[in-house]
């Protein structure tokens, strides 16, 4: 048992609680029930009477805290939670699919489980919406059981009768998809999706399967498919929740005159919107409505009259036969993050026989109060509960002070509900960089021609399938499936053609050549920098203390896995003896600035002053309120420097900073003004170094090589450009999101001020703020005029870069601290501003920005707990260029947070590499596209590492095994996946390009499982390139550049370069002692020719043997170590 449920135990024995258990009172009040208390009480209430819970909170905030702690305090399956049917409580327009599928999941478990002791959990606007009658959804649902008769046919017509729809592949619910004998199919009112394997017309097996992965999870039995409840069911057949409830279930209402005001409300809303709704094209959005499946707040009452009630604050609606019961809690106090005021409390509590908890289901936080407690040099009498509860308490009628971590630390405390699958998780199965014939492609030898799909070609009698690309002239080149990494999607600039290049021409092999030799002399610029900060003698600071592990522990979110590495990583590079040069690289909002917090704070601590260099002023603005306000209770003295400062001001910053009296200085390119001197500067920190000019990055280098520097950046940095900037830089990738931080819901409209009235009312009503931002200086007046016109009563403030400084500063920190309701704007505040309270952003005209600016500017909202909606208005898809519509289109696709790398790759935004390596290096990425010019990239930094720099890196390439990058297979052995087998063309190059980028044996195996999963049994010629797969491993490990398998006859040719270093090592000496000795008793001869030493073998038929005896090479090789 754990200790929350311990706790339940101690609730049972409450004097107060049995009685109301005894008398089963109709109707209670209670009374004084702070924090959860409450949930405390109804869960040992519950255990002592068996009854089914109803609780119906404020709202969906409220009502998803509430879901949360009655978790923490049961590890009973059934506690549920039922949300509406819409992307927004009441408003109508858009139906959410994944609340849908919790809904109809919801309804179904609790008229199952309606014999079990239940707790559910909802708000008004979800008890407004009526529900197919659980019973008649039993009465239609087919059952599908594992060793029955299934015929494929009639399950098509079923499916479609049903309100399913056939898909490629299956990732939300009322989908299907068939692949030969195998059935997926996501059932309404599952958790999910199902895939069901036939043999011949049998059900074989039954397997759930993970949508984003498409990856079976469990085998089961049995499954049951449910019809689409909102179009497969008319008005009649639905009824209000209070009807499908057990009798005997205690229904728990936090205001009822609340609740009935809501219901009241949402009614006159549906009733306004019924009529506009005709016009609506969501056929299931047009059912719902017209069909008016909604309940009276008569209803309710006539309901609630056939329930036990329990209400926690009075009602003018029950005044009869209502009992009053009190209780003896009061909130958790306010500590304000003073540990001496929570230990004295503690103590005083134990003192008087109070148990004390702290509730956290972080188990981080339970070492950062062990942590402090140790460094205050005090043992504190409290016992860590690894679980969440919303609101700390004190209970005197139970002696309980049962406390959570994120009020003592003041820590922004997150709701989880079940996300829901959308589209751009499983958008990987789609492939981002899927081919169409017609694109352009790159083939690193060949250069730039045309995809043409695949096409099956016949090599000494056996089929093989291969990638047809065209070049100039028509010139048609066969790419082996062997050979995929060779080939990449061509990107270049934007909305422009690149030349077709001639086989076998030397324009292609002189552009590389001229690539290779820029990108090394910009690449020798960086390792001279790493090389003299290796060299340089820095500031070593001392490990972690008590004030570190303090500030840590009171960030008011939850840290990442990421967050935490990054944090880890930057504080041992200061601990280091040389200076710490480390690019942190995350999306927005992903936590970059708190991870530059904790650094700073480290360095202060040290003794050291602290530059934080930003690119805008509003920027270094909002850093100098962040770090003021996470630094606030910690001493040190922050200040900054923009164009806003006057004259005077800077010079008492200039005056300060060189006492050493500014410990943390926040500012633009002025920060590296001669003027400004500190006194003891030990850590630089960056943000977007992208964004500074040439002058500013030359005055950065001279400061860099002697100070520990930490750069930011949201610039998405792909994975193999990552291990090319290892060359220069230490790397943290930040790439997870903050937990339950929810996507942002993205839409494209025409521009309306209809949907503006109701967007700005509808965040301003939930206690919100608006950003609505018009990029034309000269129409902002008009925009803010238009929404103080259509929004009476709403706050309209303007913000512009042409604005007098002093003024522009005022709006911004008045908008900050919500003084203003919404905010019209340019996009001065892409980057920098962050208002948890702004969760709707309006983009007017946004076909007219790129698309890294949408982005930048989406991520401005969103950063709280709360739904957040980005409206992008734009012309008609129809009127707008093909740019524009891919990246509106691109935006609306990807709405979860950290999408911008994926946003990158989608789009293939060749800013992100331009900007980090300079305008030249974009012209030659636009030459020969993106993914080529990182290979070449990639190969000089490896060619740099090996020869000019050998001295510098003689670690590095000590422990250097491999000496081939890439292994050429050329064999006439059938292997491919065969059509009949997957058949869809794009998912067949999907499964080759994902099959030619695997390296481990572990990899191979798991790719198999998956296909087995997916597609079923294996053909033996896809068996074959699996082994193809596996020499080509096996040969980089030997160092083999090339396989030829033909005739039976199998050439290894070792690397062409003669200067190679493989020839003076250790692995070639095994290999030629190995050709002489056991070589021969395997049959292997070597034989030499003008540009080639080959080791040959004759008489190989399979693949499968040829890997067999490459294996007892290897082993040999090993053996010998």
């Amino acid at each position: 048992m754990n200790v929350s449920e311990e706790l339940v135990k101690i609730y049972e024995a409450s004097p107060v609680l049995k009685e109301w258990a005894e008398k089963n009172h109709k109707s209670v009040l209670c009374k004084n029930l702070a924090g959860s208390s409450s949930c405390f009480y109804l869960r040992a209430y519950q255990k002592i009477t068996g009854f089914p819970l109803l609780y119906i909170a404020y709202d969906k905030e409220e009502a998803a805290y509430i879901y949360n702690t009655f978790q923490s305090l049961s590890d009973d399956p059934h506690v549920y939670f039922l949300p509406d049917s819409f992307k927004r409580p009441v408003f109508f327009e858009e139906l959410d699919k994944n609340n849908v599928l919790e809904r109809t999941e919801t309804i179904h478990k609790v008229y199952t489980f309606r014999k079990k002791p239940f707790i559910l959990i909802t708000y008004p606007e979800a008890l407004f919406e009526k529900a197919v009658d659980p019973a008649l959804l039993d009465k239609k649902r087919i059952q599908i059981k594992k060793g029955e008769k299934l015929d494929i046919d009639t399950i098509i017509v079923f499916l479609i009768d049903f309100g399913f729809e056939r898909v490629e592949f299956v990732y939300q619910p009322g989908q299907f998809s068939i692949r030969g004998g195998i059935i997926d199919l996501f059932s309404y009112g599952n958790e999910w999706p199902y895939r069901v394997e036939l043999f011949d017309d049998e059900v074989e097996s039954i397997r759930t399967f993970n949508p984003t992965t498409q990856l079976s999870v469990s085998s089961i039995d049995s499954f049951s498919i449910i019809p689409n409840i909102n179009s497969k069911f008319q008005v009649s057949e639905k009824v209000d929740l209070l009807h499908i409830l057990p009798p005997d279930t205690l229904v728990c209402i936090q205001d009822l005159d609340t609740t009935l005001d809501k219901i009241q409300i949402a009614f006159e809303k549906v009733e306004a919107f019924v009529a506009s709704s005709l016009s609506k094209t969501d056929e299931e959005l047009k059912e719902l409505l017209k069909e008016r499946a909604f309940i009276y707040p008569a209803d309710i009452m006539s309901g609630l009259s056939n329930f036990r009630t329990l209400l926690f604050t009075p009602s003018e609606w029950m005044q009869k036969e209502r009992t009053s019961l009190t209780f003896q809690t009061v909130p958790q106090p306010a500590f304000n993050k003073n540990f001496n005021l929570l230990i004295d409390n503690f103590n005083q509590n134990h003192a008087k026989g109070y148990k004390n908890f702290i509730f956290t289901d972080n188990p981080k936080q339970i070492e950062r109060f062990y942590a402090i407690f140790e460094d205050m040099g005090v043992k504190v009498p409290f016992l860590p509960v690894l679980k969440s509860i919303h609101g700390g308490f004190i209970d005197h009628d139970q002696k309980i002070a049962a406390y959570t971590d994120h009020q003592i630390f003041e820590r922004f405390h997150r709701y989880k509900l079940k996300q829901g699958f959308t589209q751009e998780m499983a958008m990987s199965l789609k492939m981002l960089r899927e081919l169409q014939p017609g694109d352009f492609v790159t083939h690193i030898d060949h250069g730039i021609g045309k995809y043409s799909g695949l096409e099956t070609i016949e090599i000494n009698g056996h089929k093989q399938e291969t990638v047809r690309l065209i070049y100039l002239n028509n010139d048609i080149l066969y790419v082996s499936i062997n050979s995929l990494h060779k080939i990449s999607r061509y990107v270049g600039k934007d909305g422009t053609e690149p030349k077709v290049n001639k086989i076998g021409g030397d324009a292609w092999k002189n552009l590389k050549r001229k690539t290779k030799a820029r990108i090394k002399d910009i690449a020798k610029e960086l390792i001279k920098l790493y090389a003299k900060r290796k060299a340089s003698k820095g500031f070593s600071f001392p490990p972690d203390g008590y004030l570190q592990n303090e500030l840590e522990a009171s960030f008011i979110y939850e840290d990442t896995p990421d967050q935490l590495l990054s944090t880890q990583q930057v504080k041992e590079d200061m601990e280091k003896e040389y200076p710490m040069d480390r690019l942190i690289c995350g999306d927005v909002g992903f936590g970059k600035t708190e991870v530059a917090i904790r650094a700073a704070f480290k360095a202060v601590v040290a003794g050291k002053q602290v530059a934080v260099l930003v690119p805008t002023t509003i920027l270094a603005l909002q850093h100098y309120k962040t770090f003021s306000e996470r630094l606030k209770e910690f001493g040190v003295t922050i200040d900054y420097i923009n164009r806003f400062r006057s004259a005077k001001e800077k010079t008492d910053i200039i005056q300060k900073l060189e006492e050493g009296k500014i410990e943390i200085l926040i500012g633009t390119h002025a920060i590296l003004s001669s003027q400004l001197k500190f006194k003891n500067l030990g850590l630089l920190v960056i943000d977007e170094e992208q964004k500074f000019g040439v002058a500013a990055k030359e005055k950065l280098r001279g400061i860099q090589v002697n100070v520990d520097t930490l750069t930011l950046t949201a610039t998405p940095i792909p994975r193999t450009l990552q291990f090319s900037l290892m060359a220069a830089r230490d790397l943290s990738v930040m790439r997870t999101p903050p937990p339950n931080r929810q996507p942002i819901h993205t839409e494209r409209r025409v521009f309306s001020e209809d949907l503006i009235k109701e967007a700005i009312f509808y965040e301003v009503n939930r206690g919100g703020q608006v950003f609505f931002v018009h990029n034309r200086v000269n129409g902002l007046d008009e925009m803010a005029a238009m929404i103080k016109n259509i929004c009476q009563g709403v706050d309209v403030a303007i913000a512009h870069g042409q604005m007098e400084s002093k003024q522009l500063e005022d709006t911004l920190i008045n908008f900050i601290d919500g003084k203003f309701d919404v905010l019209v704007c340019t996009n001065i505040i892409e980057t920098g501003l962050d208002i948890p309270n702004a969760n709707t952003i309006i983009i007017n005209n946004a076909h007219q920005f790129g698309m890294s600016d949408l982005h930048q500017l989406r991520g401005r909202v969103g950063r709280s707990n709360k739904r957040a909606f980005c409206y992008l208005f734009a012309p008609p898809l129809s009127v707008l260029t093909q740019d524009a519509r891919k990246r509106i289109q691109t935006l609306e696709e990807f709405s979860d947070l950290g999408s911008g790398f994926q946003i990158a790759m989608k789009d293939m935004d060749i800013r992100g590499a331009g900007n980090l390596l300079g305008a030249e290096q974009s012209g030659f990425i636009a030459d020969i596209g993106y993914e080529t010019y990182q290979k070449i990239l990639e190969e000089a930094i490896i060619e740099l590492k090996e020869n000019e720099y050998k001295e510098l890196f003689e670690d590095e390439n000590a422990k250097k095994t491999v000496y081939v990058r890439d292994v050429d297979i050329d064999t006439d052995i059938e292997m491919l996946i065969p059509d009949d087998y997957v058949t869809n063309i794009n998912e067949r190059l999907a499964l080759y390009t994902r099959l030619d980028s695997l390296e481990t044996e572990e990899d191979i195996t798991k790719f198999a499982g998956m296909l087995d999963d997916r597609f079923g049994k294996i053909p033996n010629q896809v068996r074959e390139l699996f082994d193809g797969l596996r020499i080509r491993i096996i040969s980089k490990k030997l160092g083999f550049e090339r396989i030829v398998l033909k005739n039976r006859k199998m050439n290894c040719y070792f690397i062409s370069n003669p200067k190679s270093s493989f020839f003076e090592s250790a692995l070639f000496q095994k290999l030629m002692k190995f050709i002489s000795s056991d070589g021969v008793k395997h049959g292997f001869t070597l034989k030499q020719t003008t540009s080639y030493l080959i080791m040959t073998r004759e008489n190989v038929k399979y693949l499968r043997d040829a890997k067999n005896l490459l294996e007892t090479v290897l082993a040999y090789v090993k053996e010998e170590e």
